[in-house]
């Protein structure tokens, strides 16, 4: 398998993003509800910090996939040490048979659908693997943030939120996506792809930065963070989820 973009900068990586408490990363695992019992997989698992929250929730069986050897080596390394009962998988989600003959009950991509260029093959990779009625949370940049002071949007300065593609940001404070890049899509093509391969979007949440996260441009006042869930199968009627606040 060829180096991934993250080899390069998993150090980085790892010493700068390491907690599963930030705004959006709650939201998440709160759109994704118990997983007492459930067969979870973590998408673009990095070296594994929602895995491992997801293991100590008490799901029945946790796997994560990342296509960073750097990355998942540190995370079979961290198992090592303080054993959950996770299981790694080096491997391009995007290839075929990337989870041969896997089911689960629910899956999780905590911002690394930005970095996977081929979007459409991985959603149906995802499809696959899940159960019917399955359960797909995932968070990624607003498709519609526009940027901050020194800090990069969904799209390059020079471009629109219409002009879909790979880029590397530039801004000082961006300094994750300088190094790797990040693929920006308009909100209808994710959504567009979801429900081609068979999901339907159950709830939408846009958690909003913490505070003073860019005072100069006040860019919390604009939406910054997207997280949903969506579901396999038709929709089926359900009770109008309790309001939270994020």
């Amino acid at each position: 398998m060829a180096e991934a973009r993250y080899d390069a900068v998993a150090d980085f990586y790892i010493s700068g993003f390491d907690s599963a408490d930030d705004p959006v990363c709650v939201t998440l695992l709160d759109l994704l509800g118990n997983v007492t019992g459930r067969r979870i997989l973590d998408v673009a698992c990095g070296h594994g910090r929602v895995t491992r929250e997801l293991a100590r929730r008490g799901a029945a069986q946790v796997t994560g996939i990342d296509i960073s050897g750097c990355l998942i080596n540190r995370a079979v390394e961290i198992e090592k040490k303080d054993p959950l009962g996770i299981t790694y998988i080096h491997a391009d989600l995007t290839a075929p048979d990337a989870l041969p003959g896997a089911r689960f009950d629910a899956a999780t991509c905590h911002f690394g659908l930005s970095d996977i260029d081929d979007l459409d093959t991985a959603i149906a990779t995802i499809s696959q693997a899940l159960q019917p009625g399955g359960a797909f949370v995932f968070a990624v940049l607003h498709p519609c943030f526009a940027g901050g002071k020194d800090i990069a949007g969904s799209w390059p300065t020079a471009a629109s939120y219409y002009d879909e593609g790979r880029w590397t940001a530039q801004d000082i404070r961006s300094t994750l996506r300088r190094q790797v890049g990040s693929n920006h899509r308009m909100l209808s093509t994710y959504l567009g792809t979801l429900r081609k391969h068979g999901f339907w979007l159950e709830e939408l949440l846009e958690p909003t930065p913490e505070p003073g996260w860019d005072p100069a441009h006040d860019a919390d006042r604009h939406p910054v963070f997207l997280a949903a869930r969506a579901v396999l199968g038709p929709p089926t009627p359900t009770t109008a989820s309790p309001q939270r606040t994020t």
